[in-house]
C-alpha cells in the first residue's frame, strides 16, 4: 500500500510503499479515505519510536482518520466489517496517512452515513482536545468566562463553539485575519494578539491555551481565584496565583466521538476544514513555514 511516512529526521516526509498492516488483538483494519495529521508529528517522541523506546521507523504519520472496517482482529467486537468509522489512532503506531491502518476498535466510533469522511477526518484530535480541556479538566460551567487563544484554529474553532453552547462568555485570540472568523463561531469579544493587550481580557474563569510561550505565560496572571490555566502547548512553567495549572495530551474517547458527530450533524458543531489534499501531495503540507486557513485534510480514497 502506498503512505506517507519518515524514515529518518534528515530523509523528511515522503510518500512510499510500505506493507499492508496487520491486526493484534482487538484491532481493526480501515480502508482510510480522509485523514488528519498535525504538522509538528515529526517532533512527538512516538513518531520515531514504541511504547519501549525502541525505533520503529519507518513510520507512517497522522493521527486522526475517517472510513471503512475491511478487517477485524481477534477478539474484536462492537464493529463489523464494512462499517463507517472515525476516530483517533495511537500515537506510537502507523497512523492514517495511508491507504489502510491498523487501529484499536476503541478508538473508533461509528459515523453516520450523511456525514462526509472529509469533514469526520477533521473532528477527532480537534474536537477531542477541545471537550476535554474545556469540561473534563476546565470545568466550565455556564455563566462563567473562557479565554481561548488560536480561536479560529483547528482545536480553537472547535473549542469557542462548545464553549459558546455551554452558555460561558467567550474570549477569542489569535492573528488580526482570525477576528471575523472567531466571532462568527461564537466569541464574544477578540484581541489581536499583535496589537490588543492581552491583559485587556480580564480575569476569566478559564484560559485554555494552544499557543504556549510568552502567551502561555502571561495568561497565567489573568485566571481569576479559583480558576483554571489548561494547555496543550507544554507544562506551564508561571501558574496562577490562586487557581490549578494543567497540561495535558488528548485522549481517545469513543462516546465522546459519538456525540460530538451528533452536534455536527444537529448543525451545532462546524469544523473548519482547509485545503484538501490527495495522498501524493502531502508532503508538501508538513512544510515547517506553511500556514493555511482551517485544517487540511488528505483525500486517500475516494467514497
Amino acid at each position: 500500500m502506498q503512505a506517507i511516512a519518515v524514515r529518518d529526521r534528515s530523509a523528511g516526509v515522503a510518500l512510499t510503499d510500505m506493507p499492508y498492516p496487520h491486526t493484534s488483538e482487538n484491532d481493526v483494519i480501515v480502508r482510510v479515505h480522509a485523514a488528519g495529521f498535525t504538522p509538528g508529528e515529526l517532533d512527538w517522541p512516538g513518531t520515531w519510536s514504541d511504547r519501549a523506546g525502541r525505533d520503529r521507523t519507518p513510520s507512517v504519520l497522522g493521527h486522526e482518520l475517517s472510513g471503512v472496517v475491511v478487517e477485524l482482529g481477534y477478539g474484536t467486537t462492537g464493529l463489523t466489517v464494512g462499517q463507517r468509522v472515525f476516530g483517533l489512532t495511537d500515537w506510537t503506531r502507523n497512523g492514517s496517512l495511508a491507504e489502510f491502518t491498523a487501529v484499536e476498535a476503541r478508538s473508533l466510533s461509528p459515523l453516520p452515513e450523511d456525514v462526509d469522511h472529509t469533514v469526520a477526518a477533521a473532528l477527532p484530535i480537534s474536537g477531542l482536545t477541545a471537550w476535554q480541556a474545556l469540561f473534563d479538566h476546565g470545568r466550565l460551567a455556564t455563566g462563567q468566562s473562557v479565554l481561548i487563544h488560536g480561536a479560529a484554529g483547528g482545536v480553537g474553532s472547535i473549542a469557542v463553539q462548545l464553549a459558546r453552547e455551554a452558555g460561558a462568555r467567550v474570549i477569542g485570540t489569535g492573528r488580526a485575519a482570525d477576528g471575523e472568523t472567531a466571532l462568527s463561531l461564537g466569541a464574544d469579544t477578540f484581541l489581536d494578539l499583535q496589537t490588543d493587550q492581552l491583559e485587556a481580557a480580564g480575569e476569566v474563569d478559564l484560559v485554555f491555551d494552544v499557543i504556549g510561550g510568552e502567551i502561555l505565560d502571561r495568561s497565567a496572571a489573568l485566571v481569576r481565584a479559583g480558576g483554571t490555566l489548561v494547555t496543550i502547548a507544554k507544562p506551564p512553567e508561571v501558574r496562577p496565583k490562586d487557581g490549578r495549572a494543567i497540561f495535558f495530551i488528548v485522549e481517545s474517547d469513543r462516546a465522546r466521538l459519538a456525540d460530538l458527530a451528533q452536534r455536527l450533524r444537529d448543525g451545532r458543531l462546524n469544523p473548519i476544514v482547509g485545503a484538501v489534499r490527495t495522498l501524493p501531495e502531502a508532503p508538501s503540507a508538513f512544510a515547517p513555514d506553511r500556514r493555511t486557513h482551517g485544517k487540511t485534510i488528505i483525500r486517500v480514497t475516494e467514497d
